[in-house]
């Protein structure tokens, strides 16, 4: 079955990631582009370092030429905000990277993106998903790929330089260079190498790149940007004394920040801090965009400023639409994702590393200042995440009874009210709030939690560990 989440659509290599599956949901998305156009719009195509990555891009490339579709392949390992801003830059009317992003390396997958770079909305993925199913049996068209070269149907691309360049020419970069920080890049084995040293080196920063080599593995663990995974880059900025790491996800979408101290900043921090920012200092006016499972205090700071913070149910293709009907300045997301308004319509690690470089250097100050600046101003709050590993029958038994029948476990908290738009979401009167939903990447349910004291959190976990009985999972 090809299913798609709230990321794409991602499989197990050699268990439904196969080069049948692959041809076949490439024929769907050929035909669905007939059906709405001539084809001639084309699709962007771009793959990352994963095991069959390449050879996966290869045979949708062909199938595309098969039935007359225009493809531009870019012609390197590519970071997925780059196909995106690819699809923006050259007008098609869709594109797709081959990617499982922050998935285990046993995982591949596929992100489709429509007009003007963003995520492809439930809508469009469903209709593929019709579309799969009617041409599972029929023979699929296909064209050799270098007869798709000759035929002028599949043209070798590298656009690197005018996506850089479009980074470059909205960061201060002049403050940057007269900051001169001291910066360490971990790309976890990834695609955000290339970019973010041509960036940062453009800005006159020192920096030091770490896990840089080709690795379909990741080094054994998680291509996630974790407190967990980013123990070796915190380790390398405060023994060395960088005023900064920088890591991304395996496709380069999401961030992770070690501050000057070698402590991890968590990805809620990191929307804050920007979000404070361009309001605060770089003068910006607009709303707030943010998913159900991320942290409030966003709502304060807009609040603060007069303006709104609007919550979507998870998955980026919900903020980047809400971004897009509110004018939001900036939308994210507690994994790490995030956009801010007049980029790509989608989340970019690069570019918010960039940022946050700016941030640094138009202030002056180092990142636990500025978050203590906010904190100051605007109180804190504290977040706890449990993940859990269910069997099919376990996840049943919780659907049923937090989803189906609505119960809940005996808060001591006072409830305002409660959310079913994406899981199960209970909001305390004290502005605290804990949510239990089922991951649309990963076989996962994860429970989130944040009060202004981290005890507080903790307690309402267990209570819905307890009550859920995941602990048997």
């Amino acid at each position: 079955m090809i299913r798609f989440g709230t990321g794409g659509w991602r499989a197990i290599i050699g268990d439904e990631f196969t080069k049948s599956n692959i041809r076949i949901l490439a024929a769907a998305l050929a035909e669905k582009i007939k059906e709405e156009s001539n084809g001639e719009q084309g699709v962007v195509v771009g793959y990352d370092r994963r095991f069959l990555s390449v050879e996966a891009a290869g045979w949708v490339c062909e199938v595309m030429a098969g039935y007359g579709i225009v493809v531009r392949l870019v012609k390197m390992e590519a970071p997925t905000p780059l196909i995106m801003y690819c699809v923006k830059y050259y007008g098609t009317r869709y594109g797709l990277i081959i990617t499982a992003s922050h998935n285990p390396a046993v995982y591949n997958g596929i992100k489709i993106f429509t007009e003007g770079g963003c995520d492809a909305s439930e809508e469009v993925t469903s209709d593929l998903e019709r579309h799969i199913e009617r041409i599972r049996d029929q023979e699929i068209l296909s064209m050799p790929y270098e007869k798709g070269v000759e035929a002028k149907l599949i043209m070798e691309i590298n656009p690197q330089n005018e996506y850089v360049d479009s980074i470059i020419r909205s960061i201060d970069m002049e403050a940057i260079r007269a900051r001169q920080l001291k910066i360490v890049l971990d790309p976890m084995y990834g695609v955000s190498k290339t970019s973010l040293q041509m960036i940062l080196s453009t800005a006159r920063c020192r920096l030091d790149v770490i896990h840089e080599r080709h690795d379909a593995l990741f080094g054994g663990r998680l291509p996630a940007p974790t407190e967990e995974t980013l123990k070796s880059l915190a380790n390398y900025v405060a023994e060395n004394q960088f005023d900064l790491g920088i890591a991304t996800d395996g496709d380069a979408d999401r961030v992770g920040i070690i501050d000057n101290k070698g402590n991890f900043l968590h990805p809620n921090k990191i929307l804050v801090l920007l979000y404070y920012y361009l309001l605060k200092y770089k003068k910006w006016t607009g709303p707030v965009v943010r998913n159900i499972a991320t942290t409030h205090l966003l709502d304060r700071i807009a609040e603060m400023y007069g303006e709104v913070c609007y919550e979507t149910p998870v998955g980026f293709k919900h903020i980047s639409s809400r971004m897009e009907e509110t004018g939001a300045v900036i939308g994210g997301e507690s994994s790490g994702g995030l956009t801010v308004r007049g980029h790509i319509r989608g989340k970019d690690g690069i570019y918010a590393s960039a940022l946050l470089v700016e941030m640094m250097a138009v202030t002056g100050k180092e990142l636990p200042d500025i978050y203590e600046e906010i904190t100051h101003e605007f109180g804190e709050f504290h977040m706890e995440e449990r993940d859990y590993r269910f069997s099919e029958k376990k996840k049943a038994q919780v659907m049923k009874r937090l989803l189906e029948d609505r119960e809940l476990p005996e808060f001591e908290d006072e409830i305002r009210h409660v959310s079913y738009i994406d899981g199960c979401k209970v909001y305390f009167k004290n502005d605290g709030w804990i949510i239990a939903r089922f991951s649309g990447t990963e076989p996962l349910l994860r429970v989130f939690c944040e009060m202004e004291n981290i005890a507080e959190a903790r307690k309402n976990c267990l209570l819905m560990e307890e009550f859920l009985r995941v602990d048997e999972a």
